[in-house]
């Protein structure tokens, strides 16, 4: 079962959908969401801000097909990243390979769309001798992409000129120039009468050193999940039950300590300054 096929979805895939769905001619893309079902769809590749498919339909040889959209300028793209820097739930969550719903403001703001308003916005090409567009094959791309989307997101940054690797690297070399022009203050320590107001490491005393009593910087600090998937039951091991009770168990409390861990990292990601 492909994604475009689950009603509930990430809120970036139902916003691919939604374009679809717009779509006046539908009976052009009914044959292609079948298309798209049976795995006609051998292959989608992206090379820059273009994506390269392959369907095969009713001849020998596979069609080629080309999607892409209009990229956006260098210009929109440092200011839609300077903007992402300024929230440190961005970073975050797209590290974290996720979208912010919030996101799209951020290209309103520069007068930018991140999804097209309509499916005649998307440029596409197919080698197949049917002269409607989108034919049946470039549809069965459409759909494809929707489960593309659901793998990683930042397809949709890809067609628009920039990669993931782009985007996180640049968040990087603006959060770091920000750690740097940004002075350190620390306050008198409750403990001890020692005040230091300084950036400069000669002058900082050896007993005030680690004693910092402000907020961090909200830009400086990034809460992403674990890399590795294990909760606590991955550490304890074997669960001292038949093997049906054991089975059942583990698979509960599982489901627990995900919902736990994913609760945890969205308080965390919507704590403000203040709540800290």
């Amino acid at each position: 079962m492909t994604n475009f096929e689950v009603q509930k979805q990430e809120w970036w895939v139902e916003r691919w959908l939604d374009l679809l769905n717009s779509y006046r001619f539908k009976k052009r893309l009914e044959r292609g969401r079948s298309y798209a079902r049976e795995g006609n769809v051998l292959s989608i590749e992206f090379a820059n801000s273009k994506a390269k498919a392959t369907v095969q339909g009713s001849d020998d040889q596979p069609y080629r097909v080309s999607l892409s959209l209009d990229s956006f300028s260098n210009e929109d793209w440092n200011f839609v990243i300077t903007k992402m820097s300024e929230k440190a739930i961005f970073s975050a969550q797209l590290l974290a390979g996720e979208l912010p719903e919030t996101i799209e403001a951020v290209f309103t703001a520069s007068g930018l769309s991140l999804f097209p308003f309509t499916l005649n916005e998307v440029r596409s090409r197919c080698n197949c001798p049917d002269k409607a567009n989108p034919c049946k094959h470039i549809a069965a791309v459409y759909y494809q992409l929707g489960d593309r989307f659901s793998e990683d997101p930042f397809i949709i940054f890809q067609l628009r000129g920039r990669t993931k690797n782009q985007i996180i690297e640049r968040l990087r070399q603006i959060r770091s120039q920000k750690a740097k022009t940004t002075p350190i203050t620390v306050q008198p320590a409750k403990t001890t009468h020692l005040t230091i107001v300084s950036t400069d490491d000669s002058a900082v005393e050896p007993k005030g050193f680690w004693q910092y009593n402000d907020p961090l910087e909200s830009s400086l600090v990034a809460i992403v999940p674990p890399m590795e998937q294990k909760t606590v039951l991955n550490i304890l091991g074997e669960i001292p039950l038949s093997p049906a009770d054991a089975e059942a168990v583990e698979q509960y409390l599982t489901q627990v300590y995900q919902t736990t861990g994913q609760q945890a990292l969205i308080s965390a990601l919507n704590r403000t300054p203040e709540a800290k």
